[in-house]
């Protein structure tokens, strides 16, 4: 039978068959049954999390017990960050300015990886406050002219600067070819891919920045005119993030200014979706952490929010999370500590955020809470304040270790915690991986709906719905044989079963065997409940990216809800006396065939599984990180116990072809 397959594969997947509106089962608006179950499942989470939250605002204990949860939490989901090493730091140019003076710093993070800045240090004697400038998503980073004059405007108020380049800005682009010319669209672009193999090896961009940016104040801590008492910081659009997740990890800063990014993530999660990779951490959601939470957990320290009333960023989700903000400063008695400016503009961090952030600033650690006007500002080009020699990392340091082989490198770490799970025994393996795909396999009951026939060019087939309980429907078309039926044959594509049942041959096989059952099902988010292509940025190369991001923020990735559904599947050929069969035959074409995989590993009824176009090993994702539409195969921190091929060592009671 896999010969027969084989032999006409090429040809059926080269088809370029229609999908056909008469094979469909489910009769409403599918394309939003995914999402909408997902935000279902998320509103929820955020439910249990409000009602902690309230619980905290009883008295002043229970909410520094709340703080001290939220900070738990926020470094649960960080994970473990790099190994320190030497920050060997580099000034590769200094420019004399009117009152000030920038330096070009290169410091390295981790082993042979190395992050450009520029410190910008006031005329004068003595200690000053300092300030970690975090930058957004423009592709000049610390050159972005508002990044300067905040800088400048802070340096000749009487503060140390230190404006630090992310991963993928600037000199640091990480995917680039020989030349040091980027191979993707831009920053959002490459934070995405990257994230995307960093989570697989239990980290995130989120927490390679959140690491840069500690060894930056690191750095800056080693300086004789930075007075270490006094630390601040503050970003704009992605660079608030930086600031906001900062504010709950390293205690020691002092005061906190984020602009035009504070909102809600249930808000942002459940209208316009997942932002690019370095503002989204897989199991945000099931840790029950809103936005808000992360400058919580630094509470009862200074904080400024700057807001633009026409941003972009939800205006009514900051005023929420400012609220929430609120709270626990007056259960702290610290009420003066937290403050809103809100100005009548958009996204960024325009003149007037900018003077009142120095203002903020000059309060808390000048004790001078005067007004501060912005003069008229002189900035320099991104050439000017390049702190490389090639004006790129990759360039000027030979043995640059990127992100890209940073994460290829903690997948050869983990090679001993990979040899000692699998002596674990089968069971334990088994419960483990359920974990890791977060679902539950007991046997639940499947509500079987008939909603009618179609004839198809070879066959008469049988729409059903299998529904099970706090699960979406799964559309499926039946083929029942005339004769007693000796096998059941399931086939799943990435693309969704329409594309599948008109192919020439691979039908009339079964119809010639005369005692084949044969089940087309679309698992969700494929076929009939996938996602609408213009919901998807194109620039985030997964055609389900806000789908994925939104299930791993939930902690319930789609290939675990997937491999759900093939449970659901098999649960209906056991429950149906008319197929009810073992053995059971599962094909697979496109990258669907890691949900069978794992279905076949968890359930001894699969005797064959059939995989057709399906990456083999996560090693291709981290050699290939260009490679589209492989967010719905994230399991976190999956590499830190096995590969593809291990899963498939272990399947003892199906046999697995790969194609």
């Amino acid at each position: 039978m896999l010969k027969y397959i084989s032999s006409f594969l090429l040809m059926l997947f080269n088809l370029g068959s229609y999908a056909q509106k008469q094979y469909n089962v489910l009769d409403w608006k599918t394309d939003v049954s995914l999402n909408t179950y997902l935000v279902q499942q998320m509103h929820q989470q955020y439910d249990q999390r409000r009602a902690k939250f309230n619980a905290g605002l009883k008295s002043k204990e229970q909410i520094l017990t709340y703080i001290k949860t939220v900070k738990h939490s926020a470094k649960e989901i960080f994970g473990k960050l790099s190994k320190k090493v030497p920050l060997n730091p580099q000034i590769t140019g200094e420019i004399k300015q009117n009152g000030y003076r920038i330096e070009k710093v290169v410091y390295q993070s981790f082993e042979s990886h190395h992050v450009t800045a520029n410190l910008y240090v006031p005329n004068g004697s003595g200690k000053f406050p300092a300030v970690l400038l975090f930058c957004g998503h423009e592709d000049v980073a610390k050159a972005t002219e508002s990044y300067q004059k905040t800088a400048i405007l802070l340096a000749q108020n009487g503060f140390v600067v230190f404006v630090i380049d992310p991963i993928s800005q600037s000199e640091r682009v990480q995917l680039t070819d020989e030349n040091g010319k980027s191979l993707t669209r831009g920053s959002t672009t490459e934070h995405t891919l990257l994230n995307l193999s960093s989570n697989l090896v239990g980290t995130s961009v989120a927490a390679y920045e959140l690491f840069d940016n500690q060894r930056g104040l690191d750095y800056l801590l080693t300086r004789k005119e930075v007075d270490a008492a006094k630390i601040g910081c503050m970003g704009n659009s992605g660079g608030a993030m930086q600031t906001i997740y900062f504010a709950a990890i390293d205690e020691r800063v002092k005061a906190i200014v984020p602009c035009s990014y504070l909102a809600s993530r249930e808000g942002t999660l459940s209208t316009t979706g997942a932002a690019d990779g370095c503002a989204q951490i897989p199991n945000e959601g099931a840790q029950l952490l809103e936005m808000s939470d992360y400058l919580i957990a630094a509470a009862p320290k200074p904080i400024l929010v700057l807001a633009g009333s026409y941003d972009f960023i939800d205006y009514n989700a900051t005023l929420q999370s400012f609220e929430d903000l609120k709270k626990v400063y007056n259960k702290l008695n610290a009420s003066n500590n937290i403050s809103l400016f809100t100005y009548a503009d958009g996204h960024g961090i325009s003149k007037p955020k900018r003077e009142k952030a120095v203002q903020w600033f000059r309060k808390w650690f000048y004790n001078d809470d005067r007004t501060i006007v912005e003069p008229d500002l002189e900035v320099l080009s991104d050439q000017e304040l390049f702190a490389t020699v090639k004006y790129k990392v990759n360039l000027s340091f030979p043995n640059e270790v990127t992100v890209q082989q940073k994460n290829k490198t903690l997948f050869s770490e983990h090679a001993d915690n990979r040899r000692t799970f699998e002596k674990l025994s089968l069971i334990e393996r088994q419960k483990s991986i359920q974990s890791l795909l977060n679902i539950n396999l007991k046997e639940r009951a499947v509500n079987v709906e008939e909603t009618g026939q179609v004839q198809s060019k070879f066959a008469l087939f049988h729409k059903v719905i299998l529904r099970t309980e706090n699960e979406i429907p799964l559309p499926a078309l039946v083929y029942y044989p005339q004769n007693t039926i000796k096998k059941v044959v399931i086939w799943l594509s990435d693309d969704g079963k329409n594309k599948l049942i008109d192919s020439t041959g691979l039908m009339q096989q079964y119809i010639d065997k005369g005692d084949v059952a044969v089940i087309f099902a679309d698992l969700r988010g494929t076929g009939e409940t996938a996602d609408k292509a213009e919901l998807n940025d194109p620039k985030y190369f997964s055609k389900d990216y806000r789908n994925a991001m939104l299930a791993l923020h939930i902690g319930k990735p789609l290939l675990g809800q997937r491999t759900t559904d093939i449970q659901t599947i098999l649960q209906f050929i056991s429950d149906n006396e008319k197929i009810k069969q073992e053995g059971i035959e599962v094909n697979t074409k496109g990258n669907i065939g890691l949900a069978a995989l794992y279905a076949a590993f968890l359930n001894a009824n699969i005797s064959t599984v059939n995989v057709n176009q399906c990456i083999s090993s996560y090693q291709q994702v981290l050699e290939e990180p260009l490679a589209k539409d492989r967010y719905s195969l994230v399991l976190h921190n999956q590499l830190f116990y096995y590969d593809i091929p291990d899963l498939v060592r272990w399947i003892k009671t199906a046999q697995i072809n790969f194609n």
